[in-house]
Order: C-alpha cells, then sequence, then structure tokens
C-alpha cells in the first residue's frame, strides 16, 4: 500500500487488529443475553461464561453463520476445517483464565479490501478472520476511601470476531479509511451496529518504522474506538518512535494505551508473544467443518457492499464520487436514496443526493437520531420533489416542509394544504403585491432605473418577504421587469 507522512525519514509499518461483537442474541458459548448495554453489573452471566468447574461451552450457530458472511465478503480462502483454541491470559477479566479463540486454524485466511482516496485504491491485506468470545470489563474506582478494581462479566462470552490485517499500512489516514471501510462492510451485512462509542467495535493497531527493508519493534496501542483516535494515536506514536530512535535510543516492544485527554501513548505492559499465550486446541469443542458448497451459497446471498454500491452511483446514476461515499456510509442512507430514485422523482438522481445529503443529514444531526428514528420515506422525499417540481412550493418553502415530514411523518401535500405553503403564482394577486412593494421603496426603485435593472435583486426579496417566501420568484421578476420597463415609467 502507499502511505502518507514519513517522519524523519523513517517509514511506518502499520497492521490492524479490529473487533467486533456480533449481532446475537445470545452468548458464543451459552445462553445468556449478549445484549448487556445498561444492565446491572454481571446480571448476564451464568455458570459457562463465568467458567465455573463442569460447565461445558456450544457453540453460538448464529456468530459461526455471521463469521463466515464477513470471512467470504472480504475474500477470504474458507477452510473446510477450523478449530478453537485455548489462549491463555492471566487477566481477572477472562474468569476461566483462559479465552476461547481460534489461532491455527481460523474460520478466513488471505483475504483482502480495498480502500479509497484522492490517489485511487489501495488493496490491504487480510492474514485472517476468527472468531472468539469478548473479555469481561475491568473498572477502577473508590471504595471506602481505598482504590479498587471491580469487574463486570456481563461482556464476558459475548461473540467477537477479530480481522487482523497485513503490516502493509504506511501511514495513520490509510489506517483510517481501512477502520472506515471495515465497519461499513459489517454495518451493510447486517453483522455489528458500529456503534463505536459502545465499544462494540475497536481496534488495536501495531506501528514500527523502518528506514530499509527490515522494520523495527512493534508497539500495540490497544482498544481505540474512534477513527479520530485511530489516526491521533498513530500519528503521536509515529512521532515518539521516530525522535527515539533520532536520539539514538531503542524502541521497546510494548503494549501502550491511547490517552485521549492528554492526546499521547501511555506504555501498559511489554507485548506479548503468541507463545505466552501457550495456545492449544480447545478439547470441550468439536473441530468445525464448512464445505465449499455452503461458502458459495453464503458467497450467493451476499447485499451489495458499500464499494459496489458506490461504483454503481458513480457509473449508472450520474453521483459524484464524493456524493457517492457520502451516502453509502450508512445503508440506511443508500435504501432511502435507490427506493426514493426507484419513484421516478423530478430532478432524478441529483435532486434525490442533494436532500439527502443537504438537508436531511441536518436534521439527523442536530436531533442526534439515526434515519431509522426519523420519518422521511422515500414516498414522503418523492412527494415533496413532485411539488417543488410543479411549481406548487418554492425551494424555501420545500424546506419547511421537509422539517415538518421529519417530525410528523405527514405527507408533503397535506402539510402544504393544512398549513397554506403554496406558492402564490396567480399573476393578478402577486401584481398587486408587486406594485405595493414597489410604491413602497422608491429608492431601490430608483437604483434599478438607474443602474438598467441590474439590482433588482433586493426588490425580489422585498417581495418575497412580503408574501412569507410563497410567491413564484421566476413569476415576481418577470413583473418588477414590466412594471419598471421604460415604456412602463414613461406612461
Amino acid at each position: 500500500m502507499t502511505g502518507g507522512s514519513q517522519g524523519a525519514g523513517y517509514r511506518p509499518v502499520i497492521g490492524l487488529e479490529v473487533h467486533a461483537q456480533l449481532l446475537t442474541h445470545s452468548k458464543m458459548f451459552c445462553g445468556c443475553d449478549a445484549r448487556y448495554s445498561g444492565a446491572r453489573p454481571n446480571s448476564h452471566v451464568c455458570p459457562v461464561c463465568l467458567g465455573l468447574p463442569g460447565a461445558l461451552p456450544v457453540i453460538n450457530r448464529a456468530a459461526l453463520e455471521q463469521t463466515l458472511m464477513v470471512a467470504t465478503a472480504l475474500n477470504c480462502r474458507v477452510p473446510e476445517t477450523s478449530r478453537f483454541d485455548r489462549k491463555n491470559y492471566p487477566y481477572p477479566d477472562i474468569p476461566k483464565g483462559y479465552q476461547i479463540s481460534q489461532y491455527a486454524a481460523p474460520l478466513g485466511r488471505a483475504g483482502h479490501l480495498d480502500i479509497f482516496h484522492a490517489d485511487g485504491p489501495d488493496r490491504v491485506g487480510i492474514i485472517r478472520v476468527h472468531l472468539e468470545e469478548d473479555t469481561g470489563k475491568t473498572m477502577h474506582s473508590v471504595l471506602d476511601g481505598r482504590p479498587v478494581s471491580l469487574v463486570d462479566y456481563n461482556r464476558s462470552g459475548v461473540p467477537l470476531l477479530e480481522i487482523v490485517s497485513e503490516p502493509c499500512i504506511h501511514s495513520p489516514d490509510a489506517a483510517r479509511r481501512y477502520f472506515a471501510g471495515l465497519r461499513e462492510v459489517l454495518v451493510y451485512l447486517g453483522v455489528n451496529s458500529g456503534d463505536m462509542e459502545e465499544g462494540v467495535l475497536r481496534a488495536d493497531v501495531n506501528v514500527s518504522l523502518s528506514r530499509g527493508a527490515h522494520p523495527g519493534a512493534k508497539v500495540e496501542i490497544k482498544n481505540l474506538n474512534s477513527f479520530r483516535a485511530v489516526t491521533r494515536a498513530l500519528e503521536f506514536e509515529i512521532d515518539r518512535q521516530a525522535a527515539l530512535l533520532e536520539a539514538g535510543g531503542q524502541v521497546a516492544q510494548e503494549t501502550r494505551g491511547w490517552d485521549e485527554g492528554q492526546e499521547e501513548t501511555v506504555s501498559q505492559r511489554s507485548k506479548e508473544y503468541a507463545e505466552d499465550y501457550r495456545y492449544f486446541p480447545e478439547p470441550d469443542l468439536p473441530a468445525l467443518t464448512v464445505s465449499p458448497e455452503r461458502v458459495e451459497e453464503i458467497r450467493r446471498t451476499l447485499p451489495e457492499l458499500p464499494a459496489a454500491r458506490r461504483a454503481r452511483y458513480v457509473d449508472s446514476a450520474g453521483l459524484s464520487p464524493y456524493e457517492a461515499e457520502v451516502i453509502t456510509q450508512d445503508p440506511a442512507l443508500a435504501s432511502l436514496f435507490d427506493e426514493t430514485l426507484s419513484l421516478q422523482p423530478p430532478g432524478g438522481s441529483k435532486a434525490v443526493a442533494n436532500w439527502i445529503m443537504g438537508e436531511l443529514l441536518r436534521l439527523l444531526h442536530e436531533a442526534a437520531v439515526p434515519l431509522e428514528a426519523s420519518n422521511i420515506s422515500p414516498r414522503g422525499l418523492s412527494g415533496l420533489l413532485r411539488l417543488l417540481g410543479d411549481g406548487t412550493i418554492t425551494n424555501a418553502q420545500a424546506k419547511i416542509v421537509f422539517a415538518r415530514m421529519f417530525e410528523t411523518g405527514a405527507e408533503a401535500d397535506e402539510i402544504v394544504r393544512r398549513e397554506g405553503l403554496a406558492q402564490i403564482a396567480d399573476t393578478d394577486e402577486l401584481a398587486a403585491t408587486v406594485r405595493r412593494v414597489l410604491a413602497e421603496n422608491e429608492a431601490l426603485v430608483r437604483d434599478y432605473v438607474e443602474k438598467g435593472g441590474k439590482t433588482e435583486g433586493p426588490l425580489i426579496g422585498k417581495v418575497m418577504a412580503a408574501t412569507g417566501g410563497r410567491a413564484n420568484a421566476a413569476l415576481v421578476r418577470e413583473l418588477i421587469r414590466s412594471l419598471l420597463s421604460p415604456e412602463a415609467t414613461a406612461q
């Protein structure tokens, strides 16, 4: 991959390990509810996810199917046989003392994801896609005046997908784009909500610097849960390592955390190697067999993915690459675009895209809600564009109507009728208003006449204000020109 900045002459070598919680009803190896957000600590647990003696795991079929979808969408090779392993951990957020994961035989290998930027597409290689169980969550607090560490095991055992890239990324911006591209794929497949603030999607980034053929010591930065955090953490770490090397020091292979407030990485522990985890096959679970026919069946049922959708919007719908990228950032927005366009509204794809990218995204941002929580539908947006196209309402009125649609879910024509927002296009009615405005604004009229009609804008604005924005602007312009023409003023 090509990349960006190379601080102090060093070339960053970056790889990402992306962790995504899967949208299943139950946990990975037990029947506990996996939807733990907002629940009382340690209320979604059982002997299996607490690792109590004698409790045996059972594989979650839905999590397995979702992982196969992701592996296929990321162009991975899916082996006919895979298995789970035990990954030994000494940390308290793993109640068993080990995590059931995959190492030697994952569900997906040797895939790739293409990402796009101003210079064209880049391909990021994917080493593996594997399935595991999430850990619990450690919280540090003060109890009776003493610092304590508490563990909530509600998250322990939730199905967790891990996607490991090749170390082929060479800039923080490229890493951000790759992470964003993965998020799009996961959301489009419906296997992850993409809500990074909730921690259901997070990334560990590995970065080293090289000046020649061989990269230096690798530093891992754990649990980054925003695109900005990935970018800023990498920028800081690249500068830190470059400064250290330039001063004659050595970079230690370690795990670091990202301090959002100080905007710096902080050392946490020495970096583990695979042998530190003492992997061995999970004896309580059978090997998994996935036939080539099943993989092909999954491939045929995959939805249209973001990259293909963007290409279709540019090639067939006539959108710019930027417009296509904005609309495909959310599958709900893309579906709204497609379904509205299928109703053949006036203005076609450009009009639909403009309203989605302008007023709709503005209102969604102000209300802090997803599209699904708004009242905008393909039929509603198409109806608004028809009223705008046939001259029933002006563009200014359309924005008012759209806001009412967003709030209430009422159809555009109903809102226009109920609130009297229809455009005034009656020549006699408008002529009377224009004459009154001209009589009340002698200075503007004199300026218009003296400058040969080149200052009609302020007069049109006065008429629009007098009619509450309901006047047909084109007709207002014609009336002003007619009433202030040399022939008319000479009479």
